[in-house]
């Protein structure tokens, strides 16, 4: 199933409203188990991932129509990936909220309003933790968007303020960019990653 955005981002959906409805039991999914900001399929999604003590942080460029218990191809492997490097959960958090299976289909334009309603709920993810840990998932393609890495940097600077560390999966691509998970090992491991250093290339 593709998921093709339909038009620019209009008005959205508060994060604290959407968490607080997420966080109410769901006839469609166990929330117990799952996190699923907004709680149900739309055109944006903050997050969506699995709950646990020790959370693994991983941040990809866009969501695409992954839900509680149908996980796309690249959240299989982020899950595998994160339980394999001794995590016991993982969240999938995103660097622009915007469904778009082809990335290609992002619109053209950052909204300030969903970039900055996003920006909330990755401090809310990180919040979750006293020493984050954050996965920089997202491969060459954040250089489909200009607005990309400005948001990247916002995120960077919330990571900062909440001590949080980061990693990249294997060694990175010749691009300088960090490994998106979809072709990675079960086993591929989490090396330290300098966010601070790769956003002054």
């Amino acid at each position: 199933m593709l998921h093709i955005p339909q038009g620019a981002t209009g008005e959205v959906l508060p994060f604290q409203t959407a968490l607080k409805e997420a966080l109410r039991p769901s006839p469609d999914y166990d929330v117990e188990r799952w996190l699923y900001v907004p709680n149900t399929y739309g055109e944006y999604r903050y997050i969506l991932g699995t709950r646990g003590k020790k959370p693994l942080i991983c941040v990809g460029i866009n969501p695409s129509t992954a839900a509680p218990d149908a996980l796309d191809p690249t959240l299989q492997s982020a899950q595998r990936i994160a339980l394999a490097n001794g995590y016991d959960s993982f969240l999938m958090f995103n660097v622009y909220a915007q469904r778009a299976t082809r990335p290609d289909d992002m619109e053209p334009v950052c909204s300030a309003a969903l970039h900055g309603e996003n920006r909330l709920a990755f401090r809310y993810l990180l919040s979750l933790s006293k020493e984050p840990a954050v996965w920089a998932a997202w491969g060459n393609i954040i250089e489909k968007r200009n607005y990309l890495m400005d948001c990247m940097r916002d995120f960077a600077a919330d990571g900062q303020a909440a001590g949080a560390r980061w990693y990249t999966a294997g060694p990175l691509l010749k691009s300088g960019h960090p490994h998106h998970p979809l072709y990675l090992r079960r086993d591929t491991r989490l090396l330290d990653f300098d966010i601070t250093a790769y956003l002054q290339r």
